[in-house]
């Protein structure tokens, strides 16, 4: 190891020469490992027993509050989705992206930001961006129709939600080339995280953002979250390996962490975020997690997987995982967990309602934020819109 954990000389492919005996002519990975299972390099500080083991190379750095803090905003998270899937199937939303079972990768991701740091998304971060800043009125209001972003990402720190997939990942790696000239002009050194998920790995956009990131040594954080399934699609059809290791191909520092494990989550983060911010070039996280609900609320995962698959991953939740840990270690009681149920209760009433107090939009009013300073072919698509609304 040389400055971080991201500096580490790791022997991580083995090159087979056309001159040894029996040997391929080609160069192939000497560690190659399937990609449905998780690779024996991955971190994992928390385990699924509440066990904590410390990491070498990545220090967690999170005291008690911290850690009762993520697991209070894993829980409202929780709820928040909850709550949004039955508002979608009750006809209140028009749509509902599930994030059952990813609740830690959101949490892991909150403990480790610094203040500075911009989050550009997925549509499965409603956690984040509540936690960021984000009112539960703005996050239902993307779903529903009444909003394109109706919070200020500069206030937030939080971007847009990116519809389409992988396109995300090439406006993450824009502004991080514009956070290395507002560094080089004096301004606060900051990362940029971004979001993504397996199946946005098998689009151009995401490949170019690596390439970018890499050449122009971009301070930008990609976390794959792995939850197996890229809509019915399993990863085993997209990568022969683990996904981190594409990283490496496009000469990215990558690692594999258990998104299950909030502990591990903010500790890799953490580290990569630094490493981002330092000037030191682009990271790539792959969060090993699962998404135990459906791809959207137009989708029905009993088509194309088991109940035995999820059940399996009912272990693995990352709830019970650090509620264990906090109560094995007296952080926590139950006297502590049922004023937690109480909160929770209150804050779906609170989702519930905020589902009916959305504005309906102005169409004209969703020209004014294309632009910092609208362009004259703007300026004339509002007033045409304008006026056909007046002539309705």
């Amino acid at each position: 190891m040389r400055d971080g954990a991201f500096d580490q000389e790791e022997d991580v492919t083995e090159i087979i020469c056309a001159d040894e005996a029996d040997a391929d002519p080609f160069v192939l990975p000497a560690r190659q490992h399937p990609v449905n299972r998780p690779d024996p390099a991955m971190v994992r500080i928390l385990d699924e027993h509440g066990h904590l083991t410390p990491h070498p190379n990545f220090p967690a750095g999170l005291g008690d509050d911290d850690l009762v803090k993520a697991l209070e905003m894993m829980v409202m998270t929780r709820r928040l989705d909850v709550e949004g899937t039955a508002l979608q199937r009750h006809g209140e939303l028009g749509l509902w992206p599930p994030l059952l079972g990813q609740e830690a990768t959101q949490a892991g991701a909150w403990l480790a930001l610094g203040d500075d740091d911009q989050v550009f998304p997925t549509y499965r971060e409603q956690g984040l961006a509540h936690a960021m800043g984000v009112s539960v009125v703005d996050i239902l209001g993307a779903w529903n129709g009444t909003a394109h972003c109706g919070w200020d990402t500069v206030a937030t720190h939080f971007s847009a939600y990116p519809v389409m997939i992988g396109s995300g990942t090439l406006h993450a790696v824009g502004y991080a080339m514009g956070v290395q000239r507002d560094v080089e002009a004096g301004g606060t050194p900051a990362a940029v995280l971004d979001f993504h998920g397996d199946g946005a790995m098998s689009e151009g956009d995401t490949n170019e953002a690596y390439v970018f990131a890499a050449s122009m040594n971009a301070p930008v954080v990609f976390v794959c979250v792995n939850n197996q399934w890229a809509i019915s699609e399993p990863t085993s059809v997209q990568s022969p390996t683990s996904l981190f290791r594409r990283g490496l191909g496009f000469g990215i520092p990558a690692v594999q962490v258990d998104g299950n494990d909030v502990i591990a989550m903010a500790a890799v983060l953490r580290s990569a975020l630094e490493h981002a911010r330092s000037g030191q070039g682009p990271v790539f996280v792959e969060a090993w997690t699962y998404r135990m609900g459906a791809h959207t609320t137009t989708d029905d995962p009993t088509r194309y997987r088991t109940a035995e698959e999820e059940s399996t991953w009912d272990k693995s939740d990352p709830i019970i995982r650090l509620r264990t840990y906090l109560q094995d270690r007296g952080v926590i009681d139950q006297a502590w967990l049922d004023d937690l149920a109480e909160r929770e209760e209150a804050f779906g009433a609170e989702v519930r309602a905020a589902a009916h107090q959305a504005r309906v939009p102005v169409m004209a009013d969703l020209m004014s934020d294309v632009y910092v300073e609208p362009t004259p072919d703007v300026l004339a698509e509002a007033e045409d819109i304008a006026s056909w609304q007046e002539d309705k």
